[in-house]
Order: structure tokens, then C-alpha cells, then sequence
């Protein structure tokens, strides 16, 4: 079978096996429900993006958690075409990326995560710079026939001194929590969490953000993980 093709039917596979075990996951945030959310948009037109320099992390931040969500957790972005990612030169190239490959969860640092299914780690790794993911954890996960991946981006850094390559980790177990600014690539404090069918050969990184020409290359193994998040309601 062509390589795409076994692509699209291994992810069309994988989604059945989430979609059939779902109601017994854990939740990623246990008590999080749907009240407490609210959908972000960073698209170009954003209304919240307003006159402001995405590259100033202070006031990004406070736009987030200070006049647009204020008591909310803010939530979103799987394969939205953002204008965000100008704020730094990591997503810069011949084309530039700007395709949210994964979900973010724009909650305040020291949030705790835990895993909503069983599995073992696969990759860890402080991945620095401006607009980069900061320490990040990948979890392998096996269910059935199939075998699958989450990253966890923009984490804590006691995150890499928790976990090691090979460690079991149980369906609810306490994994971590959102970092904070710098260490967390620089970002306003978020979850940046992604489902892949396949690793393409990458340990302890993976491209979270794709160029626009790239996006249905991407869509063939990158999962949508609202059909993991358990939401309490």
C-alpha cells in the first residue's frame, strides 16, 4: 500500500479505537467542564488581537488572561491558520507556518495534567527558544492493533527530572504541570497538546505548526484531541 494511503487509513483506523474507548478516558484536567471554557481565535481578523506586539510575552499575556478570559480557560486552535506564530523567527522559511497542528489549553501555569490513558513515555525534551515549545513530554500509547502519540508542549521544566524514556505511566496518573514564561518557550501559559498516528523518526519533538501548503500532508496522521479531552459535563 502507498505510504499516504496506509497513512490515511491507519489514522481512520486509530480515530474508531478513540471514539469506541472515549467515555472511559481520564480526564486531562479533572473538573475542567464545558462552562469553564471558551474558544480563542488567532486567525488573521482576530477580535483580540487587536493593536498589539505578540512579541511583547507580558502584555500577549495579559490580553489572554487579564481582558479576554479572566475567569475562563481558554481552548482551541486544531488546524486554524493563525497569525500568532509572526511573533517569532522559529516559524519563519521559504513558506511560513502558520497551521496549528494541535490543541491548546490556555490555562494558568501550575495546572495539573494527568494522563487519560495508559501508556509509556516515549521522547522528553526541553526544546528552548523564543516561540518553541519549551520542555515537552511525548506519551506512547497503545490500544488494540494500533499505536499512537500525544505531545505535551510548554510544560513545566520539572517535568524533564520527573519522567524518563520507558517509564509506564497509568491511565490518571498526575504527569505534570503548565509552565510558565520564559521556560515555556515564552508563551502566555498554555497546553499545547497533539494526537499523531505516526513519529515520522522524531524523539522528544514534532512540528506543532505547519506551512500552509502542508496542512493535508498533516491532517493524514495528526488527530483531532477533542476526541480525547473528557470534560466533566
Amino acid at each position: 500500500m502507498h505510504k499516504r494511503s496506509w497513512m490515511k487509513t491507519n489514522k481512520a483506523h486509530i480515530t474508531k479505537l478513540i471514539e469506541k474507548y472515549q467515555t472511559s478516558f481520564y480526564p486531562l484536567i479533572p473538573g475542567l467542564q464545558k462552562k469553564d471554557l471558551m474558544s480563542l481565535d488567532f486567525s488573521e481578523g482576530s477580535p483580540y488581537l487587536r493593536e498589539i506586539d505578540l512579541k511583547d510575552t507580558l502584555a500577549f499575556n495579559h490580553l489572554v488572561f487579564d481582558e479576554v478570559l479572566k475567569d475562563k480557560i481558554g481552548i482551541g486552535g486544531f488546524f486554524e491558520d493563525r497569525i500568532i506564530y509572526r511573533r517569532s523567527a522559529h516559524y519563519d522559511g521559504k513558506e511560513a507556518r502558520s497551521i496549528h497542528l494541535g490543541l491548546d489549553i490556555w490555562a494558568k501555569a501550575g495546572t495539573k495534567l494527568y494522563s487519560p490513558l495508559s501508556g509509556k513515555i516515549h521522547s522528553l525534551q526541553d526544546n528552548q527558544g523564543f516561540g518553541n515549545y519549551g520542555p515537552t513530554l511525548i506519551l506512547e500509547h497503545q490500544m488494540e492493533d494500533a499505536t499512537f502519540y500525544i505531545l505535551y508542549g510548554h510544560l513545566h521544566r520539572e517535568i524533564l527530572e520527573s519522567w524518563k524514556v520507558g517509564d509506564q505511566v497509568d491511565q490518571a496518573q498526575y504527569l505534570g504541570d503548565i509552565g510558565d514564561f520564559p521556560e515555556n518557550g515564552d508563551w502566555p501559559p498554555h497546553l499545547h497538546w497533539q494526537v499523531m498516528t505516526d513519529m515520522l523518526g522524531n524523539t522528544g519533538d514534532f512540528p506543532g505548526v505547519a506551512a500552509p501548503s502542508d496542512r493535508n500532508y498533516y491532517l493524514q496522521f495528526c488527530i483531532n484531541p477533542h476526541y480525547i479531552l473528557r470534560l466533566s459535563d
